[in-house]
């Protein structure tokens, strides 16, 4: 016959270290001494908050240290969106430091660097000849007019043949010799073509396509192939241009964007007034917020002659209106310039 085992004993429901005086089943608890102990921890918890504060309007804010900061009023969201239009990013900054330093624990940090690049003075008034666009050229309307001319076309290119002739013979060549029989006909005509920029005008180009258009954010046309002969040795740069601008209320054939760089770029050229010349071009047209213009090529004079560095590229850029105010708006476009 088995023995018989006697039942272990049961565990108590919690140990005894567990139970401090807090716990309802420690024996010294009493309800009303909870009750003190949790009146004295919000009255603290309370005390280091300090009264409440209300967040702090635009309007009740001064940028100009010395005034004081008008009463708020309950209207504000009627007022217009235009007065926000023209604020950089040092003024939001400020504002920024100014609702910080409401805070008795606020350390204020030191000065930012500026953010926002100057107005350039030539860029503060641009302007734009609708007649042919010649600038810098004087002679943008003369070639124009010879389109009703085929005597007067005639001549000229007549004239720009023998000019090439006279190259040929200077370089020590036969313009006579099978090979080159042509050739300053030919390269005229070429040059001509280079060069058709000339004939050419903002009006034509555009040709209407602009369009009202509910729409205030970028707008962006990258990897735009141009071709353009350097003005100082007439030898071709080429590159990519990219184009973008910020609309207001109206906007532009995408095509157009092309066309315009197209123009400027079929001229005798330098890279950084081309540039300069296809944004100020699109400020006139569209008045936008702002318009951006980045530009990459190589060119050839440094690649065939002088420092013949095959590799080295050339990029150059032109900001307007809130493109050239507002570092965030500018970083945004070129940050999108390099998604691919």
């Amino acid at each position: 016959m088995e023995p018989q085992h006697s039942p272990a004993p049961r565990p108590k429901a919690i140990p005894p270290y567990l139970v401090n005086g807090h716990s309802p089943l420690h024996p010294s608890f009493k309800p009303e001494n909870d009750r003190t102990d949790r009146d004295h921890t919000y009255s603290s918890i309370q005390a280091s908050v300090g009264p409440p504060r209300e967040p702090l309007a635009l309007e009740q804010i001064s940028l100009n240290d010395g005034v004081s900061p008008p009463t708020a009023t309950h209207n504000s969201q009627e007022r217009s969106a235009r007065q926000y239009e023209e604020v950089v990013d040092a003024d939001i900054e400020d504002i920024e430091r100014k609702v910080a330093a409401q805070d008795p624990t606020y350390t204020a940090p030191m000065t930012p660097a500026a953010t926002s690049r100057s107005q350039s003075p030539f860029t503060a008034n641009p302007t734009v000849d609708f007649d042919g666009l010649s600038w810098p050229s004087v002679g943008t309307l003369s070639r124009l007019h010879e389109r009703e001319s085929k005597e007067e076309a005639q001549a000229r290119l007549a004239k720009l043949s023998g000019a090439v002739r006279t190259i040929l013979e200077c370089i020590g060549e036969d313009p006579d010799r099978e090979g080159l029989h042509g050739t300053p006909e030919r390269y005229a005509k070429a040059m001509m073509f280079f060069t058709k920029g000339y004939e050419e005008n903002l009006r034509d180009i555009v040709n209407g396509a602009v369009f009202h258009e509910d729409h205030d954010e970028l707008v962006i046309v990258k990897d735009i192939d141009v071709y353009s002969l350097c003005e100082h040795h007439l030898v071709p740069f080429t590159g990519k241009m990219h184009i973008g601008y910020i609309p207001s209320n109206r906007v532009i054939g995408l095509s157009k964007l092309a066309r315009i760089a197209e123009m400027f770029s079929r001229r005798l050229q330098v890279q950084e007034r081309l540039t300069k010349q296809v944004a100020l071009a699109l400020s006139e047209v569209l008045k936008p917020q702002g318009v951006g213009v980045v530009m990459e090529s190589s060119h050839l004079c440094m690649v065939m002659r002088g420092v013949q560095k095959a590799g080295a590229t050339t990029t150059t850029s032109c900001m307007l209106g809130a493109m050239r105010k507002r570092a965030k708006t500018r970083d945004e476009f070129l940050s999108l310039l390099n998604r691919r």
